[in-house]
């Protein structure tokens, strides 16, 4: 029983809300509330949502009402139901672009942390060329080349994907190459080179657990930064055609003629999908990474150690 416990207290998320407290916690504790939530309205659209994503109605631009309780668009779509069913796609999106940057930038840093060399310089000059790149840009001219700017739903959602994977591989690679650069060289590690260990194995079975340990933090912090990349590319022009997936960037894009007239539901909704979602995982994201830091442990500790001698 206690071996389930101490693997369940070093699960990322969990293990960070034992050590917080006070207003911390409450931060990390909203952002969980807010995530979930973002999740399980993903998973659950199709029951949540009252009508499909491409289904269309003769009262376009109609205000909230029983029928659509936040109101049609000006194509005649049901604002709640793209609103719930945009979450999918945000959901499928970040799963999609994250994981797909994590698998290859901790495989190029982990080659060329360990092997170093010219192959090490060339990574590296690679990595920082495409991270000079202003992120929305290099994410547009993905798009272009990937898919011509508009696709139906899984080529628009990998088009996307791919275009945000590309931006995010130097983050990963930058961190798991200077993780392995400092592992290469611990006791550990030379002593099963010594052995004959392969690189391979070396790599795989003694650096790659030490150095992936601040993934989970990185993951975080980077699935609000997709959602926001995705809603750019959506309201640019450069998204999913709404007859394929709802996408909150491009009902932002044609909610804007409607703000001048006056017809505001069509793209708050919208809007503060992506403002609350974004909140939830940054809230997340940076508290975990906060409470990460040693210091704060530390003057944790203190604390408590305070509170037995007073006591």
């Amino acid at each position: 029983m206690e071996t389930k416990q101490s693997l369940w207290g070093r699960l990322p998320v969990v293990a960070q809300l034992k050590k917080s407290v006070g207003l911390q916690r409450g931060m990390l504790v909203t952002g969980i509330v807010i995530t979930v939530i973002f999740l399980l309205t993903a998973a659950l659209a199709p029951l949540i949502a009252p009508y499909g994503f491409s289904q269309q109605f003769s009262d376009a631009q109609a205000p909230p009402s029983p029928a659509h309780i936040w109101g049609t668009t000006a194509g005649g779509y049901d604002v709640f139901s793209r609103t719930i069913w945009g979450s999918q796609t945000a959901v499928l999106v970040v799963v999609i672009a994250v994981f797909m940057s994590i698998f290859i930038g901790v495989i190029l840093g982990l080659v060329s942390g360990y092997m170093g060399g010219w192959l090490d310089r060339i990574l590296v000059v690679v990595a920082d060329a495409i991270y000079a790149f202003p992120t929305l840009l290099l994410a547009i001219v993905m798009s272009i080349t990937i898919s011509g700017g508009n696709s139906d739903l899984w080529g628009g959602i990998f088009s996307a994907a791919i275009s945000i994977t590309v931006v995010f591989i130097p983050q990963y690679f930058r961190v798991i190459r200077a993780e392995t650069i400092r592992l290469k060289v611990e006791p550990f590690v030379e002593s099963a080179i010594v052995v004959g260990a392969s690189s391979v194995r070396v790599m795989a079975r003694h650096i790659y657990k030490n150095a992936t340990r601040t993934l989970p933090l990185i993951f975080t912090l980077n699935a609000s930064e997709a959602i926001l990349t995705l809603a750019a590319l959506g309201f640019l022009g450069f998204g999913i055609e709404p007859s394929s997936a709802a996408e909150w960037g491009y009902d932002l894009n044609h909610a804007q003629s409607d703000a001048t007239a006056g017809i505001w539901w069509t793209g708050i909704y919208p809007g503060l999908a992506i403002v609350i979602t974004v909140l939830g995982l940054t809230l997340l994201g940076e508290s975990m990474n906060d409470l990460n830091d040693p210091r704060l442990r530390g003057r944790k500790r203190a604390g408590k150690k305070k509170e037995l001698v007073d006591a």
